[in-house]
């Protein structure tokens, strides 16, 4: 795998599920896991965490509404997987839109 280009490989969910993936490679190609089907835990955990990091200054500014639309690519490090939110260029894409109702 290079960085340039994705692969498909299984992950397994915490119900022990296995599902396809397709991942980013962050280096050259390595056995993931030991030969081991890689978890998917760790990429729920950075998701969780990006959502907590946007959600608390749009908490703060108390909209009637909000809706966050962010992407969320899959790298194979060494033994894990990781969620990436910045790709190599160094280029994300959050979109974030706010309302208020109008007060009566």
């Amino acid at each position: 795998m290079t960085p340039d280009r994705t692969d498909t490989i299984q992950a397994r969910l915490e119900d022990g599920t296995i599902v396809k993936v397709e991942v980013a490679a962050t280096g050259g190609r390595q056995d993931v896991a030991g030969g081991q089907i890689p978890n998917l835990k760790d990429v729920g955990k950075a998701i969780e965490g990006i959502v907590e990091a946007v959600a608390a200054p749009i908490q703060k500014a108390m909209p009637s509404k909000a809706t966050v639309k962010f992407g969320v690519d899959i790298a194979v490090e060494p033994g894990q997987l990781t969620a990436l939110l910045v790709k190599g260029g160094g280029n994300a894409t959050l979109e974030i839109t706010l309302e208020w109702e109008p007060k009566a």
